[in-house]
């Protein structure tokens, strides 16, 4: 078992979710979140004043699959996310040790579904 972790651009959101769903990849969670990686963040006049913003909005998906599905939901988000451009996200890819359906006491591969 294994979580994905994936940070994306909040405009690739749509079709990254089409593309996991064509991957029959339908359980996720998906956060809104703020942060920087090698694009660093950009400056802008407000009111006169120059005001750096280096924490950009992004959007993180965290998605538990069985072994069979890690590289088809990984594929999955680089088909949907990927412009080719600084800033496209990161995929971070953890070992589950363990995993509980909380309506049926159900444990590992069972509970992930």
């Amino acid at each position: 078992m294994k979580l994905i972790v994936a940070v994306i651009q909040p405009g690739r959101l749509p079709d990254v979710k089409k593309a996991l769903f064509d991957a029959d990849v339908r359980k996720m969670t998906v956060t809104n979140v703020i942060g920087c990686g090698q694009q660093g963040g950009y400056k802008e006049n407000y009111r006169g004043s120059v005001i750096e913003v280096n924490l950009l909005k992004k959007v993180r998906f965290e998605i538990a699959v069985n072994e069979n599905f890690v590289d088809p939901t990984v594929q999955a988000i680089i088909k949907g996310a990927r412009t080719g451009n600084i800033g496209d996200g990161k995929i971070f890819i953890i070992d589950l040790p363990r995993c509980i359906r909380i309506r049926t006491g159900e444990e590992g591969s069972e509970a992930i579904g």
